[in-house]
């Protein structure tokens, strides 16, 4: 199934909803090891997004990534605001002539993460949202180049995704300010991990309905 732009409107809701029933779970996590206010800065982005999401409905992807990229990096700000705001900048630059279908998606996300990975000098097991990003990327490369119908790749994205964010409980943050605390991070999810995994589950759960629809 190729991704329609239509369905932006009810993946920023989904995002939007899944962010604000989880922050104050959210916001204990970063007040752990970090600032407190990582919910905040990013629904800045989320609402900035809201106000946009029937206009960006009707743009192509290449459009759709670029304007997304410039709201987050303009309304989120600190480190998440860059980090997504590059995320889907390259995605833009990424999807030029580039079917969206889930070989393409795999090949323009992969060139996302690295982005990210480049713009915040960091890598897996650092703590960090990629070590949710990361692991999800190498699946969709996986998935795409074994022909994994979409209701499984979907279900496991989710999964891997979920792992990914868990995998972060058991290390000692090397980036940002929980990098201060060192040892003292041990135990605690990353507060970007948790909101990556949380917007990837509200994004599946939307396809995953759409394409129930579509096979009905």
């Amino acid at each position: 199934m190729k991704l329609i732009p239509a369905l932006l409107p009810s993946l920023i809701e989904a995002i939007a909803d899944i962010i604000e029933k989880n922050s104050e779970e959210v916001t204990a996590l970063d007040q752990a090891i970090g600032d407190g206010d990582h919910v905040i800065n990013l629904q800045r982005g989320i609402h900035a997004l809201m106000a946009q999401r029937e206009d960006l409905s009707q743009l192509d992807w290449v459009s759709v990534f670029q304007k997304i990229g410039m709201t987050l990096m303009s309304t989120v700000g600190g480190a998440s605001g860059s980090l997504y705001g590059t995320l889907f900048i390259t995605l833009s630059k990424a999807a030029r002539e580039q079917t969206l279908n889930l070989q393409g998606f795999a090949d323009i996300f992969t060139k996302g993460v690295a982005a990210v990975k480049h713009r915040g000098k960091a890598d897996a097991g650092e703590k960090t949202l990629l070590d949710v990003l990361i692991p999800v990327a190498d699946y969709l490369r996986t998935a795409a180049a074994d022909s994994v119908a979409l209701p499984e790749v979907l279900d496991n994205i989710a999964q891997v995704a979920q792992t990914g964010m868990e995998s972060t409980r058991d290390m000692m943050a090397t980036k940002g300010r929980a990098s201060f605390l060192q040892e003292r991070t041990l135990g605690h999810i990353d507060a970007g991990a948790k909101t990556s995994q949380l917007m990837i589950c509200a994004i599946v759960g939307v396809l995953s309905e759409q394409l129930g629809t579509i096979t009905k």
